[in-house]
């Protein structure tokens, strides 16, 4: 077991919060690093009561060079996981450049400090955006890589400094991370995924709705050539999502170099089936109207998994049915996010 501390950018998130609870379940030492732009510091509190153990944490910023130098020199990191980056497609339509400042600029200032530091093992969350319009499913990562938004191209932008750095400086390690809808929440129903104004991914959309915050949702499209004629993708439970970087973590301890994987479950589920799996969780139904398609989205979009099975030994166990108990569990508990 080790006890191996972790550099958690971004780590009051809805994704590495879950991680820091993997990585504590894993035996490390996961230390949150985050400016709370974007999250809540009552996450602090609902991980210790989930671990027992209080998080260590500073409040700083990716792009703020001496905040990072004196967390390195603060703690003797082995590896950084890296969370930190704003993430609503829309609003980077809107604020294109402070997604790249944060996003793009906020990375080269980690590396540097990781550089200074001499820690070079790093495994960063990217995202299925990166391969746009996939003219095929499943999804493996040697597709054709493009994006459609600024968010995206911020991703994809830092894959391809990461593929450079490497290029250039052979010792780092790295993990590119690429995962496509994560869902449901800590079965605790202490943590969870907490969007700040309307949200922008369906499940807690359709939690609000049957929590009462919403009055029904919005089906963007009706008439794909799909078996219900909605928009299906691969949903992955964020623990399962969470326990695939602590297993990219660990592929370090007996390998080197860089690799890029999916992370995803194999499977597509509907806009439909989610809502008739959210309604089965929680015993009401879920008001929607279908309507008109929304620009950009595509019929179908699934993960082929298989290279994390064999580099990591990791896949998905959770099933569509936990992902709704869990993301229930936790709306219901929390009907207005961490405000309760």
């Amino acid at each position: 077991m080790t006890t191996q501390k972790i550099l958690l950018t971004g780590g009051a998130g809805f994704i590495a919060s879950h991680t820091f609870v993997a990585l504590i379940t894993a035996g490390y030492t996961p230390v949150i690093f985050d400016n709370l732009c974007n999250s809540n510091p009552k996450v602090l509190d609902r991980l210790e009561r989930i671990t027992g153990i209080a998080p260590l944490f500073i409040r700083g910023d990716i792009r703020d060079a001496a905040a990072l130098d004196a967390a390195f020199g603060a703690h003797a990191f082995a590896a950084v996981l890296h969370f930190a980056g704003l993430k609503a497609v829309g609003e980077s339509v809107e604020k294109p450049l402070e997604y790249y400042d944060n996003n793009v600029r906020g990375t080269l200032e980690l590396l540097a400090a990781m550089r200074r530091a001499n820690v070079k093992t790093l495994v960063f969350s990217s995202s299925a955006t990166v391969y746009g319009d996939p003219a095929t499913t499943p999804v493996h990562e040697a597709f054709p890589l493009s994006a459609t938004n600024p968010y995206g191209r911020s991703k994809l932008m830092i894959e391809e400094i990461l593929g450079d750095l490497f290029k250039a400086e052979s010792d780092w390690n790295i993990a590119r991370l690429r995962y496509f809808n994560p869902a449901g929440a800590h079965e605790s129903g202490l943590i969870g995924e907490d969007p700040q104004g309307i949200p922008n991914n369906l499940m807690p959309y359709i939690a609000q709705v049957a929590v009462g915050r919403r009055a029904q949702l919005q089906v963007f499209g009706g008439d794909y050539p799909t078996p219900d004629g909605t928009g299906v993708r691969d949903f992955i439970h964020v623990m399962d999502l969470a326990e695939g970087h602590v297993a990219a973590l660990k592929y370090f301890d007996g390998a080197t170099g860089l690799v890029t994987v999916n992370l995803g479950t194999g499977k597509g589920v509907s806009v439909l089936q989610m809502i008739a799996a959210f309604e089965e969780a929680c015993g009401k139904k879920i008001a929607y109207q279908i309507g008109a398609r929304r620009p950009g989205d595509i019929a179908e979009c699934w993960a082929d998994p298989a290279l994390a099975q064999k580099l990591f030994g990791w896949s998905a166990s959770r099933t569509l049915s936990d992902m709704t108990r869990d993301g229930w569990r936790w709306q219901s508990m929390n009907p207005t996010g961490f405000l309760d």
